[in-house]
């Protein structure tokens, strides 16, 4: 019975000395037990040390342990400890059944129970109670303790209920993993492994209370227990420092057990320090064993010496970071020789820098182990199961079924479950109700309905396995099960990723049926493929925890859904090596490293060195640090961590044997400017000739060039550069050596004949042969106004909508485009109506105009859009504006007829009324003709004895200007094209009269709001009102007809877009044309529609959308994500000039003779 200490820095060769002492005195006493025991992590390879050690290339009375392996063995030789051990996923289990039985009497932590993750906090509080010695009792007296902060002591109130709550349903059925400890403490007094047995820990910073008190036990039923303690041996280390000192955390492990020894007697034998052994790492690095002399110590002595074995790398973000690392790890293995083995890579912040090692140590083919835990939520095979539970949750949303059968591994194709999508979005199917019915919507087609219909029911089918009723957990686990069975998931998964992977790579479809496992391994991943043959097993044994734990506990389905959420975060995937040689890659304070002569710290910046708070979880920070003063003993506060990360720094920064290279960045990986930490003042003051590195990003291109594959980057960015004009000298030789080097490269010259003509590319146009564009559009064009102005606007946005027939998923909701559909048609089944009634638009009365309207708006929102407009209150109340704004529109077209003598003639007018074939059907070549199509939302004409006076009004829900340039370039032929179909129908009515186009008009459908300085009269608002809806357009500039059309206005007509100066002429404000100017554009629309017409039947399909003032033909287009347009040589957008009226005019002129 006796305690001693092995003290030495770090590096000094503590370890290795006890490994041999350990061996001469086992191989003396081969009677004796010894037992190391280390952290996890260590174990495999203390093994390896010792029986490499061993004079006999073996150990038979050395066992290597951690805490949780002498447990298992101890627990093996005397029986005890026999109960069911509680895993953190068990205990989350466990958590979350308890906490719902407790329901409203956890005030402050019961409204955040559901929140993903919330529960494993709650779990790791309850853990550290545990850890740390304190029972119920304890808790409620840091209750009473916190008295006076409101929220902490409900927070501590809650988990003292949890805690009781959860070791009165533990008792007698289960242990946790922290009681399994004091379990052994009562277990080893009967254990002959233990008896009389030498013990060394080796590699541990300290001890939590309940591990002291096993080692308080151990101490007497052995013959010796040996610590070995990290601490500077110019210290003392049997006194004790304050906090913030580098070995505080080693004294104080010293000072705890010498007190224990003291406690119950135990001897002490002499300790031994170790100065400086043939095993001492720095034997032969002068300046990292300054470094580990000096760091964090005060006060220093600075190291006025160059060297070679420390270096400090300043890059711009991450990213180039972690590829200058890779190019020193290659670098190291290709020319100074070293094994990947002997390299390791450490960081502050594993989760950004490991996700860009991953993938630069693929371009730069560097083997590499990453050492983390990967949490399972995100995996296929969960999502599987969550999404599935919540479909009956969320009663069959839309969202949480095709989360379901997007998971890929439901039984559906990407082309089955977008087919079934396509029509869930555009009939808006939710709930089970309509999922259980036969989908029957009008217009699909009958045998895409009938495909869509078996789907849904291999869907309902699928599904129905699952119940959504109350009932006890182990119905729902064997429920659950069977749903897993039957949908073979565990065939399945031996193929998912091979899936994703057949689509990057290009594997043969034979690999898919061979498992993904194998296709890891063969290519050169065997720890993703562990890692994924670790997951059918895991949620399993979730399962079976589930089951064991909670059979017979009756819940809803949301508890048992939460359950598995809890248990579902719990669950960690941890891998081993998979090779010798790799580089190992890890955090700063969970990675354990021995035997490592180069070392990388990347990401020594503020937030990462020293590691930003992580709030403390449900006991914060703050919190911490008050409880402090309890006198009980808790995870260690903020402070203290800060204090303890430095120990953490410099034992990493001292495992490197030859080299250390730190790093840091200027910009994070959000793009923020970020400081150094505080290290790397502290490394240049003990290395003041010490300068920092510029990344070789910023430096030379070829000096970033290690093989092949990577230099294809600098090949592809030097081309782009050159192509552009950025070329420099030296760069230019580089870069056309490594390109020449590519093209001689029997597998690469391909690639690199691609990355040529890639850089130097330019955008030509390639028109489609006459043959294909017949075969897309025929030799009869048959064209709507709108499809020849998206031509004008985009060629290629024409090709794609009106060529290949592409268009917009159609989808359940209402848009601004859906709500001019409704105005459109509800104006003429309301015009219909009057007619019917024997009313005019002169005459009719406004309640009566109010009822017939509002029966038009019934008819039309009942069918349209498979009733959407009743599918919400949104939608319900849109209907009710568009009803609001629909009776101002009555009231204020009703307003303006009567300022006028014309009378609506038509409305909705289809092109096919016209009889005279040359204004709809034109010639563009003897063989090709196009036919024009359309409907003229309004007509109104006045009749004398020799005219018929003709005005066309389309109404618009958005607000619009004739504007002449739009014209000129083909942007705006709508009203030019009514005007024409509306005076050849007329025409052809009345042979014997002469057709005047009085009006083009837009008429904007809206219920304007009214902004005045004072209170207004009806009459002045209504006024106020007309003013605002004026029509917009262009009218004749004849005073006979402006008359006609509004016969009352003196200075601004409220009707039409004219105006009048004192003298009763017009106004340079007033939109008029003579009536030779209108004839010219009318010619000159003609001449544009035959030019476009020809121009699509030749192929044109031009990649040239152009830009007129604020309008541009890219901002809304549906066609963006497909031509992604950018400008480059040969490739522009058109800007469109505008220009006078009188030379737009006389460039029309021109135009029309050209042709």
């Amino acid at each position: 019975m006796s305690l001693q200490f092995y003290f030495g820095g770090s590096g000094a060769g503590k370890s290795r000395q006890l490994q041999m002492d350990m061996l001469r005195w086992a191989e003396k006493d081969r009677d004796r037990n010894f037992l190391f025991l280390v952290p996890d992590q260590f174990t495999m390879q203390t093994q390896v040390d010792l029986v490499a050690a061993s004079s006999h290339g073996g150990i038979m009375n050395i066992d290597v342990l951690s805490f949780g392996r002498l447990a298992h063995r101890i627990f093996e030789e005397t029986g005890m400890g026999q109960e069911t051990v509680l895993d953190d996923t068990g205990k989350s289990l466990v958590l979350r059944r308890v906490a719902s039985t407790l329901g409203g009497n956890l005030p402050v932590i019961g409204k955040n129970l559901d929140k993903i993750g919330y529960i494993h906090e709650v779990k790791s509080a309850i853990s550290e109670f545990m850890q740390y010695g304190l029972d119920v009792s304890k808790v409620g007296e840091l209750v009473a303790f916190s008295a006076g902060r409101g929220m902490l002591s409900g927070k501590l109130s809650d988990l003292q209920k949890l805690y009781e709550a959860f070791l009165t349903y533990n008792r007698d059925k289960f242990v946790t993993t922290e009681e399994t400890l004091e379990l052994l403490t009562r277990a080893v007094a009967k254990s002959k492994i233990i008896a009389g047995s030498v013990i060394v820990f080796d590699g541990f910073t300290g001890f939590t209370p309940i591990q002291y008190r096993l080692i308080r036990e151990l101490m007497t039923l052995t013959e010796k227990v040996i610590v070995s303690i990290t601490i500077d041996i110019k210290e003392d280390p049997y006194k004790l420092c304050g906090e913030q000192e580098l070995f505080y955390l080693s004294k104080k492990t010293v000072a705890d057990l010498e007190r224990i020894a003291k406690q119950d007697h135990i001897k002490r034998t002499d300790d031994i320090i170790i100065k400086w052994t043939p095993f001492s790492r720095f034997r032969e690095t002068e300046a990292l064993s300054h470094l580990e002399q000096n760091l964090f110590r005060y006060p220093h002595r600075a190291y006025e010496k160059e060297t070679q074995s420390l270096e400090i790398t300043e890059a711009i973000h991450p990213a180039a970071e972690v590829k200058e690392t890779c190019i020193r790890i290659k670098k190291l293995v290709l020319e100074e020789g070293y094994c990947y083995r002997d390299i390791a890579v450490v960081t502050g912040d594993l989760a950004t820098y490991g996700d860009y090692f991953e993938r630069e140590a693929l371009v730069y083919d560097i083997p590499f182990f990453m050492d983390r835990t990967r949490g399972l939520l995100l995996n296929p095979f969960i999502e599987y199961i969550r999404s599935a539970l919540l479909i009956l949750l969320r009663n069959f949303s839309y969202e949480s079924v095709f989360h379901f059968l997007r998971c890929g591994l439901s039984d559906f194709t990407l082309e089955e479950v977008d087919l079934l999508e396509n029509y869930v979005i555009a009939c808006g199917i939710r709930g089970r109700k309509k999922w259980s019915e036969a989908f029957t919507r009008e217009g699909a087609g009958e045998e895409e309905l009938l495909k869509i219909n078996e789907l849904r029911e291999r869907f309902f089918r699928q599904m129905s396995l699952l119940s959504g009723r109350r009932m006890q957990a182990g119905e729902m686990v064997s429920q659950l099960y069977a749903f897993i069975v039957q949908g073979k998931i565990q065939e399945k998964l031996a193929g998912f990723e091979v899936v994703v992977f057949v689509a990057l790579v290009d594997v043969h479809h034979d690999t898919v049926l061979a498992g993904f496992e194998r296709f890891f391994r063969e290519n050169g991943e065997p720890e993703k493929a562990r890692e994924y043959a670790q997951i059918y097993r895991l949620v399993m044994e979730l399962l079976e925890q589930i089951y064991a734990l909670l059979e017979k506990e009756e819940m809803s389905l949301q508890e048992f859904a939460d359950i598995l959420d809890a248990g579902f975060g719990e669950i960690q995937v941890g891998t081993i090596p998979g090779s010798v040689d790799r580089v190992v890659v890890g955090d700063m304070e969970r990675t354990r490293l021995k035997q490592v002569k180069v070392l990388f710290f990347l990401g020594v910046n503020d937030g990462n060195i020293p590691k930003g708070s992580s709030k403390g979880g449900i006991i914060s920070d703050v919190d911490r640090e008050f409880l402090q003063q309890s006198g009980m003993e808790l995870a260690p506060t903020p402070r203290q961590q800060m204090y303890i990360q430095r120990l953490y720094l410099y034992m990493n920064m001292t495992k490197p044997s030859q080299k250390l290279y730190l790093s840091y960045s200027r910009i994070s990986s959000q793009g923020k400017s970020i400081r150094p930490s505080y290290l790397i003042d502290v490394i240049r003051k003990l290395f003041p000739a010490l300068e920092i590195q510029k990344n070789v990003q910023e430096t030379s291109g070829l000096s970033q060039v290690i093989g092949p594959e990577d230099g294809l980057e600098f090949v592809a960015r030097g081309l782009r550069e050159y192509a552009a004009g950025r070329e420099n000298g030296y760069e230019e030789e580089e870069l056309f050596s490594l390109y020449h080097f590519y093209e001689q490269d029997p597998k690469l010259s391909n690639f690199a004949g691609k990355l040529a003509k890639a850089a130097f590319g330019r955008y030509r146009h390639h028109p489609l042969g006459k043959a294909v564009a017949r075969a897309l559009y025929g030799t009869q064009l048959e064209n709507s106004v709108s499809r020849l102005e998206r031509f004008a606007a985009c060629a290629y946005a024409h090709f794609l909508e009106y060529g290949l027939m592409l268009k917009e998923r159609e989808e359940y909701r209402f848009e601004q485009v859906d709500m001019g559909n409704i105005f459109h048609e509800v104006l003429e089944i309301f015009a219909g109506k009057l007619a019917k009634c024997g009313m005019s638009w002169f005459d009719f009365e406004e309640k009566e105009g109010d009822r017939l309207l509002l029966e038009a708006m019934q008819e039309c929102t009942a069918r349209y859009g498979e009733t959407v407009l009743y599918s919400n209150a949104r939608y319900e109340y849109m209907t009710e504006r568009m009803y609001r704004i629909l009776k101002r529109t009555i009231r204020t077209l009703k307003e303006q007829l009567r300022a006028g003598v014309f009378v609506p003639s038509a409305f909705e007018l289809s092109f096919s009324r016209v009889e005279d074939p040359d204004a709809v059907d034109i010639a563009l070549s003897p063989e090709e003709r196009m036919k024009l199509k359309g409907r003229i939302d309004r007509v109104d004409t006045y009749e004398d004895e020799d005219h018929v006076y003709v005005k066309v009004i389309d109404y618009k829900s958005g607000s619009h200007k004739f504007d002449l340039a739009a014209v000129y370039y083909g942007l705006q032929l709508q009203l030019v094209v009514y005007m024409k179909v509306a005076a050849k129908l007329e025409q052809s009515r009345h042979p014997d009269k002469e057709i005047v186009p009085a009006a083009l008009l837009y008429y904007h459908v809206s219920d304007p709001m009214i902004v005045a300085d004072k209170e207004l009269t009806e009459e002045e608002l209504n006024r106020e009102i007309q003013k605002q809806l004026r029509m917009t357009g262009v009218v004749s500039a004849k005073e006979q007809v402006i008359s006609l059309l509004d016969g009352d206005f003196t200075d601004k007509s409220l009707v039409i877009p004219v105006e009048r100066k004192k003298d009763g002429s017009l106004s340079a404000r007033s939109a008029v044309l003579e009536q030779q100017d209108y004839e010219l554009i009318s010619d000159f629309v003609s001449h544009k529609i035959r030019s476009f017409g020809r121009k699509i039947l030749s192929g044109d399909i031009e990649i040239n959308p152009c830009q007129q003032g604020n309008k541009d033909a890219c901002a809304f287009c549906s066609f963006s994500q497909i031509c992604e347009f950018e400008e480059a040589e040969g490739c522009r957008k058109r800007i469109l000039a505008g220009g006078e009226e009188e030379e737009l005019l006389q460039r029309m002129r021109e135009e029309i003779k050209e042709e």
